[in-house]
């Protein structure tokens, strides 16, 4: 395996990474489809009951510990980077290791976070300013769902690890269990059983540990199929963690960078007005659109390079970031033409208001240019958290913030909403351009190995 293109000449081990990379793709790609299913449900459920406060308190709890575990999204992104060059180097007690390592680090922080959350929950809510209503359905909620910590990180470190070894197929797997757990389990509770706001938390929490439970049991069946190999290094040795947490620390303040600035965006929005707070959240799913294509291919990317490079295959980690190149080139320009195209028609189908129509509307453009001027950015994610180059991810990430975003939006402030989104794309493309200027040199001078 780790000579897998060694043997075979330039014109089949470019093509064999173009199949590689749309297969490991492919499953991401569904799965992140899968993500925006769970919350139609929530709110087709909750939005069914008698009062109002149920929904808003769902939505704003579950708007708090989206960002709360997104801010841990470093385990599912340094575990795949480390373990894709532990399979490439055929490493099986590093792959071992490297997920006992992860579960640890994420049962502590999941624990952490439940002790703090009398703390942390308040914090959090009273940051939306929602009604008092709303505000305690949500407060409900939250103390309910905080529960699902453990379960939710260690299942970022299953998924990082699975995907790290090229099982791609796994990760669809497990959001598809997830979700359709939480779906079922939201029926029976708040449907079946009468119950509210705590229903719909207590749903998600069964779905995350029946989810971690699936994870761990195909975890314990690769074990097996290693013959049960003596792991070492999992409890004590805390040497044994130093580059786990130096790969994840850099990525957490690269995540708690990306989390401002979104939050900066729609805080300036707010500002503007409610029409333009609205249409810029309809823009917003054309970027989560783009997202869900160009990630699938960037996971991918992140797979296969590290396993090039855990294997010492220079040319196969070159043939498989030109056959990323073409992917997601290729994806980026397809939904450019469909957002050109069919642009209109979905603004239409996400809003019905003629006022947030006609101002999403004049913003099209942006999103229109936004997957070819984002390309960049989730590609060289891909390969810099393949090779756990994630120090450079994250001083660009800082400079992307402070050097252009920042000052673009503080320039550009009379032009109002064309202004901010003018600073969100750059701060888009100067993230691609630092990280790719960074790629470029480590390419021209052969130092990636």
């Amino acid at each position: 395996m780790g000579a897998e293109y060694s043997s075979m000449d330039s014109t089949v081990g470019k093509s064999q990474a173009r199949r590689r990379i749309a297969t490991l793709a492919w499953p991401l790609i569904l799965s992140n489809i899968t993500v925006p299913l769970l919350g139609l449900v929530d709110t087709a459920v909750v939005g069914h009951l008698p009062d109002s406060r149920y929904l808003g308190g769902v939505t704003l709890g579950a708007t708090l510990f989206s960002f709360l575990f997104w801010g841990f999204g470093f385990l599912r992104m340094g575990t795949t980077g480390l373990t894709a060059q532990a399979h490439g180097a055929e490493d099986i007690a590093a792959m071992l290791r490297l997920l006992g390592q992860g579960l640890m680090l994420a049962l502590a922080i999941g624990l952490i976070l439940i002790a703090i959350h009398p703390f942390v929950i308040p914090f959090g809510l009273g940051l939306f300013d929602g009604s008092a209503a709303v505000t305690a359905e949500a407060d409900t909620y939250a103390r309910v769902r905080i529960a699902s910590a453990p379960a939710v990180l260690a299942n970022y470190v299953l998924i990082g690890w699975f995907l790290g070894r090229g099982y791609s197929w796994v990760t669809l797997l497990l959001m598809a269990i997830n979700n359709l757990a939480n779906i079922v389990l939201d029926l029976f509770f708040v449907l079946g059983l009468g119950m509210t706001t705590a229903g719909v938390a207590l749903a998600s929490v069964i779905a995350d540990y029946l989810t971690l439970a699936v994870g761990l049991s195909l975890a314990v069946f690769a074990w097996r199929h290693w013959h049960w190999q003596r792991v070492s290094g999992v409890f004590g040795e805390l040497a044994g963690y130093r580059r786990l947490l130096s790969v994840n620390f850099a990525l957490f303040i690269r995540t708690l960078c990306l989390l401002f600035a979104f939050a900066f965006f729609h805080s300036q929005g707010a500002r503007m007005g409610d029409t333009t707070l609205a249409a810029n959240a309809v823009l917003l799913q054309f970027v989560l659109l783009a997202s869900y294509a160009l990630d699938g291919f960037a996971h991918a990317t992140e797979s296969l390079v590290g396993q090039r490079i855990g294997a010492a295959d220079e040319r196969g980690f070159r043939h498989a970031v030109r056959a990323a190149v073409e992917w997601s080139l290729i994806t980026a320009v397809i939904l450019s033409l469909g957002f050109a195209v069919g642009g209109e028609v979905l603004i239409a189908l996400l809003t019905g208001l003629p006022a947030v129509r006609e101002m999403a509307a004049e913003f099209l453009p942006w999103m229109i240019a936004m997957p070819i001027l984002a390309v960049g950015s989730y590609l060289l994610d891909g390969i810099f958290i393949g090779a756990t180059r994630t120090r450079a991810m994250r001083d660009t990430m800082i400079l992307s913030v402070v050097v252009f975003y920042l000052p673009v939006w503080w320039m550009t402030q009379s032009w109002q909403n064309h202004g901010l989104w003018l600073a969100f794309v750059s701060f888009t493309v100067a993230r691609s351009v630092l990280l790719g200027g960074i790629f470029y040199r480590e390419w021209r001078e052969r130092r990636w190995f």
